[in-house]
Formats: structure tokens, sequence, C-alpha cells
């Protein structure tokens, strides 16, 4: 039984671990939003709002050590201070969400999109993934339209 032991192990030694979330952290502030499995995601989420926390209140040599323990690189420190935690003055805690995405195709495991609650997807991509069945018939030629669109399939 697992009386009194909190954590996830993750099939991991402390010290890979350890370098897993502060991976995953820097790559999260980085880029707003991380794919991972569920259970890392559950695991990262609260380190996540104690950075923010830290970044969001104030800009303090202080602060910004006890986030370098766990960010080692000054721009990604720089990042968090300067546009991360100024988006959060006014939210009292809550900053990231977990939206799952169903298992993974190789292994069966669960994965999830971890993202700041402000994370919004940039235009290019968006118009990418945009695209919809009305837009691919809208871009083929006349001589394809026709094929499609006669009733008699000849």
């Amino acid at each position: 039984m697992r009386h009194l032991r909190a954590g996830r192990k993750l099939g991991r030694v402390s010290e890979h671990r350890r370098a897993l979330f502060r991976n995953q952290l820097r790559s999260l502030i980085e880029h707003e939003r991380i794919i991972t499995t569920l259970a890392k995601a559950k695991t990262l989420r609260p380190i996540v709002e104690k950075v923010v926390t830290m970044g969001r209140k104030a800009d303090s040599v202080h602060a910004r050590r006890l986030v370098g323990r766990w960010i080692e690189s000054r721009d990604i420190i720089k990042r968090l201070f300067n546009e991360i935690g100024p988006r959060f003055v006014n939210r009292p805690g809550g900053y990231t969400r977990i939206v799952k995405l169903g298992p993974r195709k190789g292994d069966n495991a669960e994965l999830a999109i971890l993202e700041f609650v402000d994370f919004k997807l940039p235009e290019a991509k968006v118009k990418a993934a945009g695209d919809t069945k009305k837009e691919k018939k809208a871009k083929q030629p006349a001589a394809a339209k026709a094929k499609v669109e006669s009733p008699s399939g000849v």
C-alpha cells in the first residue's frame, strides 16, 4: 500500500524526473502549449502554477533566483517575468488547462495538451487547420468539379 506516498514516479529515478519536468516547464513557457501524457501534465501543472505565481507577483532578483532553480535559461526567465506573469496579474490562480486528446497510437498512453488559459493559436496555423471540404472543392479545377457534381456518374 502507498500510504503517505504522494506524487507519481513515472518509471524514472528522481534526477531524471526532475530533468524531465524542467525541460517541459521550459518548453511550456517558451511555446505556451505542449502535448504530453496525461500523467505528466497532471504532475507538471502544480509546478507551472507556482512558477507563474512567482512571475506574476513581483519582479525581484530573489523571485528570479527562485524561478532559476527550475528554469536555468535567462531568456525563458525573462519571458516569464516580462510577458507571461503580467498577463495573469488579475487572475488568482488556475493559469493552465489540461485538454485530453485520447490514446496515443503506439502505446495507448493517454495524451493531453497542457496550455495557458489565455493561449490562442497563431493566425497562420488556424487558417492552415481550417481547410474544410467546401474550401477544397473551391480550389479544385473546373473539370474536376464537373466530375464531382454530375448526378449520372458518367
